[in-house]
């Protein structure tokens, strides 16, 4: 079918939009928008608890209001969440990961005015092209939706994973042991197939996995706090930032690189049409793909070059619309969060599938027009207010953490609420402030965690339902393929260039970074051989993990110590990081990262004791008085602004749970 010769699918787009633009309806999109928006600088609160509090209220409404207000709010948060993620490294969502890598670099060279324009406007485009092709495909969408079968799937995700040796950079092998061992991580807790329990010890709180938003917030948040009050300075430099020259900027970068953002945003609309691919996944698929098309990219990514902002930001919000999809299509959700928006159809007396391709072709099409003026209505929103929230990263650490923490408390806590997440976010962070200090790339490890429950769940399926045939799909054969060649291309690079180093000679001094290499390949020994004592099923995928960690490991560990150790110490990291171009002491880094993570202690203490809202303003004033010498009308006024915000948003509007104290 032909979208622009079909008049009744042009005559029901042209009255969608009529029916979107009434007042009546078009105030709730607006409302939608400025939740999701608010939603979105808050970390790890994320579309769900968005949904959460908003579709018991859509019961009664008008069902195209009631639409119109869920994908207002959900299409936005994907363009405000990065507005933590660029100032404070602090991903509002696990959708904004990739964002971090750049737009933290581009705002310690004050550049963060720009950052947030490109991510805004490239976040508006995105999620055009995101509503546009929504409308194209959803008469097409069918046929093509029906071939992508749990094969497919399971082979697309194995191709995620190969990626992260684009993601690695100089050391390709060390991110493959990082996935690994995110993968690994992922498969903590009861087994799906026979319900073996898998190295959860005594803990209960195991038994059900280690969720991602407290293991995302401790990779990606701690380390970057920590690094702030290690260096004891504001997040940028610059004492005043030109927010008119730097905004525009940031829309000129777009501008320029409108063909990535077409490219992108393509990309995110396509993979959000394969269900089980979740924000996570395509934001590092997309930003692997521009840093191995893109020019000069894997020298400049993760240092600040605007293209690695603008990539995942184009593809995070077109991928909103490729959800739908196959959701309105034929009932099959992307997602949590679109099996919630399924639940509100049904509700409302609609069934996915050929009746809203026919009999309800203008809700459908409603739906395109909410997507496409919520990001309209939301890039503006931000423009708006950005220029001024961007002058933030100006202010002093003491006191931009005394703020930041605490919500990275709580967005952790909203995992599965229990005590075991607020552990978690303290033992990542320590892991992954010890990765960013060694040069260990991160982000192959949060991808591992989030493939690594795909990639067993799609193998089990697909075993089971096509036994070894499903090897032999097309598909799967051309994605295989392509990993396979992604996979190997660091080790085929190592033995081509390898061969002892006659004027290196041998090394057997120990550097931190071959400790760490020993340590993870020791993780992972343990890992393999306390499989061996379980059911076939349960122990397949940690089997055939856990080896290609320690195979993986080693190899990299021997080519760091015998192969190239002058390169290896060149690139290696000990403890010593340029910040701000100005190297410190080893004893002065490790004291202050010390102090760091003992305040963060020390709130979960005094959390654990009286309880949240009354842990944080005393904590709040101790740290600014200890460690910033503020004065105490400063630290009072902030820290009882900061109190009477998480009691009025947390507990008066979200309802969200508290951690459990022993006095309050």
């Amino acid at each position: 079918m032909d979208f622009f010769s079909d008049s009744p699918t042009l005559t029901a787009a042209v009255h969608a939009l009529s029916i979107i633009l009434s007042f009546d309806r078009l105030i709730f999109l607006v409302l939608g928008v400025l939740v999701g928006i608010a939603l979105g600088l808050i970390p790890g609160i994320g579309g769900l608890t968005g949904f959460a509090l908003l579709v018991p209220f859509t019961y009664t409404m008008d069902p195209y209001a009631a639409f119109a207000m869920l994908l207002g709010m959900h299409s936005v948060i994907a363009t405000s969440d990065v507005l933590t993620a660029v100032l404070f490294g602090v991903p509002g969502a696990s959708a904004s990961q990739a964002t971090v890598l750049d737009g933290l670099a581009m705002t310690k060279k004050g550049q963060a005015s720009r950052a947030l324009a490109a991510c805004y406007s490239s976040s508006l485009l995105g999620g055009l092209i995101g509503a546009l092709i929504l409308a194209v495909m959803l008469p097409l969408v069918r046929p093509i939706v029906l071939s992508i079968a749990t094969p497919e799937i399971l082979a697309l995700t194995i191709f995620g994973v190969a990626m992260v040796s684009v993601l690695s950079g100089q050391a390709p092998l060390k991110g493959v042991v990082a996935a690994c061992a995110g993968i690994l991580i992922s498969m903590i807790g009861a087994n799906l197939q026979t319900g073996q329990l898998r190295w959860t010890g005594e803990f209960l709180y195991l038994e059900d996995g280690i969720p991602l938003v407290p293991m995302l917030l401790g990779i990606f948040a701690l380390p970057e706090l920590c690094d702030l009050a290690i260096q004891r300075a504001a997040m940028a430099e610059v004492a005043a930032i030109d927010v008119r020259k730097g905004m525009m900027q940031g829309v000129r970068d777009v501008l320029k690189n409108w063909l990535l953002v077409l490219r992108c945003g393509g990309i995110g609309a396509f993979l959000g049409m394969i269900p089980g691919i979740t924000g996570a996944v395509a934001d590092w698929i997309i930003y692997g793909h521009a840093m191995a098309t893109l020019k000069g990219a894997k020298e400049s990514f993760t240092k600040g070059d605007v293209r690695g902002v603008i990539a995942p930001e184009s593809g995070n919000n077109a991928r909103e619309g490729g959800m739908l999809v196959p959701m309105l299509a034929f009932g099959v959700p992307g997602g949590a969060v679109q099996a919630i928006l399924l639940g509100a159809l049904m509700v409302h007396g609609f069934s996915a599938g050929p009746d809203m391709l026919t009999k309800h072709l203008d809700l459908t099409y409603s739906m395109v027009w909410s997507i496409a003026l919520a990001n309209i209505f939301g890039a503006g929103l931000c423009f708006f207010l950005s220029g001024s929230l961007a002058k933030v990263a100006t202010l002093r650490y003491s006191v931009i953490l005394p703020v930041i923490l605490p919500i990275v408390l709580v967005g952790a806590f909203q995992a599965s609420r229990s005590w075991g997440d607020l552990i978690v976010v303290l033992v990542a962070g320590l892991v992954g402030w010890t990765m960013k200090r060694l040069k260990w790339a991160r982000p192959p490890l949060i991808l591992g965690l989030v493939l690594g429950v795909l990639i067993e769940r799609y193998m089990s399926i697909s075993f089971m339902r096509y036994g070894m045939d499903w090897l032999t799909r097309p598909g799967v054969i051309g994605l295989l393929s392509i990993a396979g060649l992604v996979f190997f291309s660091p080790l085929i690079k190592l033995v081509r260039g390898g061969g002892l180093s006659r004027q290196a000679g041998l090394r057997f001094e120990p550097r931190l970074e071959d400790l760490f290499h020993v340590f993870v390949i020791g993780i992972g020994a343990y890992m393999l051989v306390t499989a061996q004592e379980w059911h076939f099923l349960a122990k397949i995928g940690p089997t055939v993990v856990a080896s290609l960690l320690v195979i993986a490991g080693t190899i990299s560990l021997v080519g760091k110590v015998f192969l190239h150790p002058a390169a290896g110490a060149k690139a290696g990291g000990g403890l010593h990081m340029d910040l701000h171009n100005e190297a410190m002491p080893t004893r002065l880094v490790l004291t202050r990262a010390a102090r760091f993570f003992g305040w963060f202690i020390l709130f979960q203490l005094c959390t654990a004791l009286v309880g949240m809202l009354l842990a944080v303003p005393l904590v709040m004033v101790a740290f600014m008085r200890v460690e910033g010498r503020e004065t105490w009308r400063l630290s009072v006024i902030l820290a009882i602004g900061v109190t009477a915000f998480m009691y009025g948003v947390f507990e008066r509007i979200l309802h969200i749970d508290w951690p459990t104290s022993l006095i309050a």
